[in-house]
């Protein structure tokens, strides 16, 4: 074990052992790359050559961070052009990391969202479960705790639910993690080893290193400093056996800040100086301007108040530029301190009070109820998880001793019966029906793939059918409005128009014009939907709010006199994309006019069904006809019939709210009965 000292000799003897193994590490390194650039250059599948250029971006990231995040870009192009959905959510997982190992977390968080909006339409629970935990990191790295908690918590529901002990275990320490910076030590300690637990079992020594860098991170926090090193001593040697270069920067720092404690400002520095330079390699801002204040703080214990001031701006400057709340508290906290002990208690005041507002801002009321339900929540879905699985436990025990009985039995009554003569004859059967079994298999793959390539071509013609039809519908709909309005204006120049037959013929223009608008809001969006252009931002809606902006928008532009009713609950909140829900529900409630009569009824209402919301929007109208309800969806035959007011369509709304549910993980469906209405039904997740 690399045994810490505190005299100058061995903080010496230190630094050379950190470049002798950065060193190594290097040299192992480049072995790596060099066999991965070789197969790069080889004819790779696609899938094959973006996890090859992600790989090789990660070996990259330690040694060269500009040549490996064109690497990641790179795949992430790839992914992206071929569509390739389980490469894509790789190549934005992999970028995001780029950015967390920058300190930029941001913009992480940015990708880390699309690579979740990708897991969640492909309906990926291994990558789902990867994704809320690296945005809950992001959220941790931002000092946002209520909102890491509440991904961390989403991270171990969907682990548990495959089931993935790794990820179970890493949601925990994840979770312990939160508990450590709000000061509940007792719960962290609790959550950090129960995860160390699970990660012994199944051999992960990374993780143990982990346990022990926040179990130290604790200890020094506790003013525990000897049992600090302890712990931190462990984590740094099992770091540099499994050579994990993320944690490594972590581990230095919290000894830097040991050694600062314990005054021993020496070898707090060369212990700074060691982190700077793996940041530096990294281009890690947030970390520079962490160390940046770490050595601040050295220089005021050692009353040079003037080299303190200046590392505590450089910090601040950052942490600043990077929205690192957390970072930026701690530089107003330590400038403000450094201004009394100068006597210029004004500046002093100022920084101070620019510290409590930006406290108080993070650490609020609401976030703290916020943080207490989710916890409250979590913790009780453990308990019952837990007592289910141990009633689980006993009866698949009970089955186990029944099988083996039964088997204790057959056996005994095999060995009496079975001869070699036999035993070579069931060889002999086995190697003939696997021989047959793999002819079949062979054939039935061939005729699936027959099957698929025709099912692609009947695709394709159909597709081209809804072109023409497309096409059809613009220059049709799009050329009436023009139309009547040129005719409208010949006549008002020969001043052939009435002004009573002015007011209809303008009503009737303004209905052509709605149509109009509609119509080309639909085409717009099923445009980029087809060229894969339209990005969905999936985030926390207010669907009450969504429907009742959409019931002042349509009341004020129908003029049937139907009542509009938003039944949606206060408290219904999704987890979706807000643009393309609104738009779902514009659609269907624009139908749900459009089909009733004068003085009808419109009601929207939201019920909850496990994890998601069920939508409806129910109308008292004219109804459709079981053969019409099978070809409602049907994007290569739009159906469309006029209103009750004799309003035209195009069939179009309906295709995309089905195209844009679905691209939100959810279903829609109809129920309607010809002269009593109709009731379209579609599914959200939550958001809570």
């Amino acid at each position: 074990m690399w045994i810490l000292e505190t005299n100058f000799l061995s903080v010496r003897y230190s630094y050379i052992l950190i470049l002798l193994s950065f060193c190594f590490n290097f040299s192992y390194g480049q072995n790596e790359i060099e066999t991965l650039e070789k197969k790069l250059k080889q004819n790779l599948s696609d899938s094959d050559k973006i996890t090859t250029l992600i790989r090789l971006s990660r070996e990259y990231q330690y040694v060269d961070n500009q040549k490996g995040r064109a690497y990641a870009e790179e795949a992430l192009q790839l992914a992206d052009t071929k569509d390739l959905m389980v490469s894509k959510i790789e190549a934005y997982q992999n970028i995001a990391l780029f950015y967390t190992a920058s300190g930029d977390f941001s913009t992480a968080l940015r990708y880390d969202n699309l690579a979740l909006q990708n897991s969640m339409a492909a309906k990926d629970s291994a990558h789902l479960a990867i994704d809320y935990n690296n945005i809950g990191n992001d959220y941790y790295d931002l000092g946002e705790y209520d909102e890491a908690y509440y991904y961390f918590t989403q991270s171990f529901r969907v682990a548990r639910l495959l089931p993935d002990s790794f990820r179970m275990a890493i949601a925990l320490h994840n979770v312990g993690r939160v508990f450590k910076e709000l000061s509940q030590f007792e719960r962290a300690i609790s959550h950090l080893t129960l995860s160390k637990k699970i990660s012994d079992l199944k051999g992960d020594t990374i993780g143990t290193a982990y346990y022990y860098d926040e179990m130290g991170d604790i200890a020094l926090r506790n003013g525990e400093y000897d049992k600090a090193l302890g712990f931190l001593q462990n984590a740094l040697t099992m770091t540099r056996q499994h050579k994990e270069y993320v944690l490594e920067p972590s581990v230095l720092t919290k000894i830097a800040r040991v050694y600062r404690n314990k005054k021993d400002y020496a070898t707090a520095l060369a212990f700074y100086d060691s982190t700077y330079q793996l940041h530096r390699r990294t281009n890690n801002q947030y970390g520079i301007a962490e160390v940046e204040l770490g050595r601040g703080l050295v220089f005021m214990n050692q009353q040079k108040p003037d080299e303190a001031l200046a590392s505590i701006n450089k910090s601040l400057s950052v942490a600043q530029k990077l929205n690192a709340r957390i970072l930026e508290i701690r530089g107003y906290l330590q400038l403000s301190t450094l201004m009394e002990s100068k006597g210029d208690y004004k500046k002093s005041l100022n920084y101070f009070k620019q510290f409590k507002q930006l406290e108080d801002t993070l650490f609020s009321q609401d976030m703290q109820e916020k943080l207490l339900r989710d916890q409250l929540r979590f913790e009780t879905e453990a308990l019952r998880s837990e007592t289910l699985a141990k009633d689980s436990q006993i009866a698949e025990l009970n089955k186990l001793n029944d099988l083996r009985d039964d088997q204790l039995k057959r056996q005994e009554f095999a060995r009496n019966i079975l001869v070699v003569v036999m035993a070579l004859s069931v060889i002999l059967l086995v190697t003939v029906y696997r021989s047959g079994q793999r002819r079949r298999q062979i054939n039935t793959l061939l005729l699936q793939h027959q099957e698929e390539m025709e099912k692609r071509s009947e695709e394709l013609e159909r597709l081209n059918q809804v072109k023409d039809k497309f096409f059809s519908i613009i220059s049709h709909d799009l050329r009436s409005p023009i139309n009547a309005l040129a005719g409208i204006l010949d006549l008002m120049s020969k001043e052939a128009i009435k002004a009573d037959d002015f007011a209809e013929l303008t009503k009737e223009l303004r209905l052509r014009f709605n149509h109009t608008r509609t119509l080309l809001n639909n085409l717009l969006d099923w445009t980029l939907l087809q060229m894969d252009k339209l990005n969905l931002q999936a985030a926390k809606i207010d669907i009450h709010k969504i429907v009742e902006e959409n019931i002042s928008l349509l009341g004020s532009i129908q003029d049937k006199k139907i009542h509009l009713l938003n039944n949606v609950p206060l408290h219904a909140i999704g987890f979706a994309d807000s643009n393309t829900v609104n738009l779902v529900i514009r659609n269907l409630m624009t139908n749900a006019i459009k089909f009733t009569m004068d003085g009808g009824t419109v009601e929207i209402d939201a019920k909850e069904k496990g994890f998601d919301w069920i939508i409806s929007v129910k109308d008292n109208g004219i109804g459709m006809k079981p053969d019409v309800l099978k070809i409602l969806f049907d994007k290569t035959a739009p159906y469309t019939t006029r209103g009750t007011a004799n309003e035209k369509g195009t069939g179009l709304g309906l295709i995309l709210c089905k195209e844009f549910v679905e691209k939100n993980g959810g279903k829609i469906w109809v129920e309607s009965k010809e002269g009593e209405g109709s009731t379209f039904w579609f599914s959200l997740p939550k958001g809570n």
